[in-house]
């Protein structure tokens, strides 16, 4: 790991609890983006210092990608 990169840690209970905001369903964390997934609303949320960040503005669309079923 490089000088000043960190890499988050999203506790597994949190994932348990949390939703996304927009479907209101389950999200999965991309450690190597340190993200949380939404792939029913096609959403990745940012995880900054092991804080998610759920806001609907700071997400980053997933439009490029297909919809998942």
């Amino acid at each position: 790991m490089a000088e000043g990169e960190r890499v988050a840690v999203i506790d597994t209970k949190l994932l348990e609890l949390i939703a996304c905001p927009i479907s209101k369903g389950p999200l999965v964390y991309d450690a190597a983006r340190s993200e949380l997934v939404s792939k029913s609303a096609r959403l990745a949320y940012p995880v900054r210092d092991g804080i998610p960040i759920m806001l609907p503005s700071e997400a980053r669309s997933l439009r490029d990608d297909p919809p998942e079923r």
